[in-house]
């Protein structure tokens, strides 16, 4: 079958695919994650080398604490090692300058180490990664178990190209992280997803090319999750669709068999109906009594066949409703099918003599004949004389709607066939049956509005046809009697 759009355009995707698309997720929300823990290390590899420098001048400034003068030699290899320009020791009030720089620099900032809380850590960390390079910084260290504190005086520039050095080694090792987490990751998404994505994609294409192609119906992989989900209810929806469309191929040829048969039909039917003329002129009594019903059923036979020719379909014209005297019609029915005076099965029709229904006589007739002639072929199988085999029907009315039931004491419906039962050629349940009757059925009450159902009662089946009479429109009413003279 062509596609209905194989004329259009193919339609060419633009930008990155969703595979692109997850990978490039994949490293920015790794880089991420890496930038974040990126923020409080540095804030802490800051605080952890003014600790070690302070920790080193401690140890100076308890080592020369008994000593007086300290010779400038000593207090420049102090400096050195230390990396700073200035060290004092405070304790209370008092301040004891331990060493410091022939020149020493102006302070350009201070930091309080006893005062470094986490955020404010992680502000001066980037601050001197911005600011320190030639900055002269003032460090005031924790206060020690004797009280003291120590007071260091340092540029900041060898604490910054440590934080640089940090900050590379940290984005280099980022880096191989990143690249292994995001590929990890990728392929574990891309196994997970995109490929079972990309198969339904795939699947839902080439079964869009051929729907009538069984083959190309997906196969569930028998996940477990939602992708198998979406596997096996694409599965089942491809085959109802396969199905419908193979049942709608067959429909129309049905349809155009039917169409050339009932060309036929009808005039066979012409011909017969000129002998049933002839037949009307034998002054026989036993003939004069059946030959109006034997028109009456050729009439409808051919305008059944005029019908389908006219309208091509199988579709039902709309009623042309009636006062119909349900009990005479209900006699005709059995009485054309046969069940009165049957020599094994037994007809009770319990109508009223009064009732009256709103309803196109001849629809409502092919509805009762379905019915009981579907009653009928249920009692023909049970051969054994033992068995009670009875077609009853009943029918009340309800205020503005009439009730009417056809009961049997054949096997029932089986329940297989109960969801599909007013479905054509899928409601069958007889062997050879192709369920064409019920669906007639189905469609000509709910052309008058109405209701058929099969009821849960044994034994046998009970079918219930609910009609109820037209709705008259008040307004229009009372315009016609007000036209009247």
């Amino acid at each position: 079958m062509e596609s209905a759009t194989e004329d259009e355009p193919e339609r060419t995707r633009t930008g990155l695919g969703l595979s692109a698309k997850l990978l490039a997720l994949t490293v920015l929300f790794v880089m991420l994650a890496e930038i974040l823990v990126y923020v409080p290390s540095i804030a802490n590899y800051r605080l952890g080398w003014l600790r070690d420098r302070t920790g080193l001048a401690n140890v100076a400034a308890i080592a020369l604490a008994e000593a007086g003068d300290v010779p400038r030699q000593t207090q420049d290899k102090l400096l050195k090692v230390t990396g700073a320009i200035t060290i004092a020791a405070r304790e209370g009030n008092a301040r004891r300058l331990v060493a410091m720089a022939a020149i020493p620099p102006e302070v350009q900032h201070h930091v309080d180490m006893s005062a470094q809380d986490p955020l404010t850590a992680i502000v001066d960390a980037f601050g001197t990664l911005v600011h320190g390079d030639g900055r002269i910084i003032r460090v005031l260290g924790p206060p020690y178990s004797s009280g003291r504190v120590i007071e260091v005086v340092m540029s900041e520039t060898p604490l910054r190209q440590a934080m640089l050095q940090f900050s590379v080694n940290i984005l280099g090792l980022s880096l191989v992280i990143s690249v292994i987490t995001g590929t990890l990751v990728y392929l574990a998404l891309r196994g997970l997803f995109l490929r079972p994505m990309q198969r339904l994609t795939r699947a839902m294409a080439e079964f869009r090319e051929d729907p009538e192609d069984a083959s190309r119906v997906i196969v569930p992989s028998g996940r477990g999750d939602e992708i198998g989900d979406a596997e096996r209810h694409l599965a089942e929806l491809q085959a109802e669709l396969l199905g419908t469309l193979q049942q709608k191929s067959h429909l129309a040829d049905l349809g155009l068999a039917v169409s050339k048969i009932n060309h036929d039909l009808r005039n066979m039917l012409a011909s017969a109906q000129l002998f049933t003329d002839r037949l009307s002129t034998i002054p026989d009594q036993t003939v004069q009594r059946f030959v109006p019903k034997l028109v009456g059923a050729l009439d409808r036979a051919i305008g059944y066949s005029q019908a389908v020719l006219t309208y091509g379909k199988a579709r039902e014209a709309p009623p042309e409703r009636r006062l119909v005297a349900l009990g005479r019609l209900v006699e005709d029915t059995a009485e054309v099918l046969g069940l009165a005076g049957h020599g094994t099965i037994r007809f009770d029709a319990q109508v009223p003599r009064d009732l009256e229904i709103d309803a196109d006589p001849d629809q409502l007739f092919r509805v009762l004949m379905n019915l009981m002639r579907n009653a009928m072929q249920a009692l023909d199988g049970d051969l054994d004389p033992a068995i009670v085999r009875r077609i009853g029907v009943t029918a009340e009315r309800r205020g503005t709607v009439v009730v009417i039931r056809i009961s049997d004491t054949g096997p029932g419906v089986p329940p297989r066939a109960r969801e599909n039962l007013f479905k054509a050629f899928q409601g069958g349940f007889r062997r050879g049956g192709t369920g064409l009757g019920l669906a007639i059925c189905a469609e000509l009450v709910r052309a008058h509005g109405g209701t058929v159902e099969l009821l849960d009662r044994a034994p046998g089946a009970t079918f219930e046809i609910s009609i109820p009479d037209r709705v008259i429109e008040l307004r229009a009413a009372q315009r016609k009697n007000q036209t009247r003279p």
